[in-house]
């Protein structure tokens, strides 16, 4: 019977967890089941016991909440908020939950390599993301002397492809990406209001 009833407090308190309503970004939810079956949840998880359950969802206004987050951290980093705009819209298409076959991750597709040197705990959470990649964005950028094209390319591609072959590499991905980039990057200049 004490089972039951905790298992019964154990979801109810899930479903708070997911009926509160969220701070700033995007929380996750751990669980845990213990030697007796009891399923414990928690969004600050205190041993390596707890598991990835779910994600929190950002009810309303994340388009502004995302481009609220582009302004901030292209301001931290001193970079042009359309390029990470451009960047953004080409890596994921606004997705959050964006992963690709390679094992990029999130908004501003992070390897985990990257996200590790980027100190981005969580690619998932818009604002991690965000502050990751408009900070290694600015690396490139630094590495390539303010060049956008072999900034972008090295984003793609890694910079030591860049440094070998002298410029953009001749991969189809990596000049499909920058010349894609570059468009988006004229619509966001071009555009008054920045629409996502």
């Amino acid at each position: 019977m004490r089972r039951s009833s905790t298992y019964r407090y154990s979801l109810f308190f899930l479903a708070l967890l997911v009926l509160m309503p969220p701070s700033a970004g995007y929380g996750a939810i751990y669980r845990y089941v213990d030697a007796n079956g009891v399923v414990q949840f928690t969004d600050t998880p205190t041993s390596g016991q707890y598991k990835f359950f779910m994600k929190e969802k950002k009810e309303g206004g994340s388009k502004s909440s995302v481009s609220d987050l582009i302004k901030h951290y292209s301001s931290v980093f001193n970079l042009e908020d359309s390029l990470v705009r451009a960047v953004i819209k080409v890596e994921s298409d606004y997705n959050p939950n964006a992963l690709s076959n390679k094992g990029a991750q999130g908004l501003m597709q992070l390897i985990p390599e990257t996200a590790r040197d980027m100190k981005v705990t969580d690619p998932f959470n818009p604002e991690d993301n965000i502050r990751g990649g408009s900070r290694y964005l600015r690396l490139m950028l630094d590495q390539f002397n303010g060049s956008i094209e072999l900034a972008l390319a090295a984003y793609n591609a890694g910079p030591s492809a860049v440094r070998r072959h002298g410029g953009i590499p001749p991969y189809e991905e990596t000049q499909n990406y920058v010349e894609k980039v570059k468009k988006y990057l004229r619509h966001y200049r071009q555009s008054a209001e920045n629409y996502l």
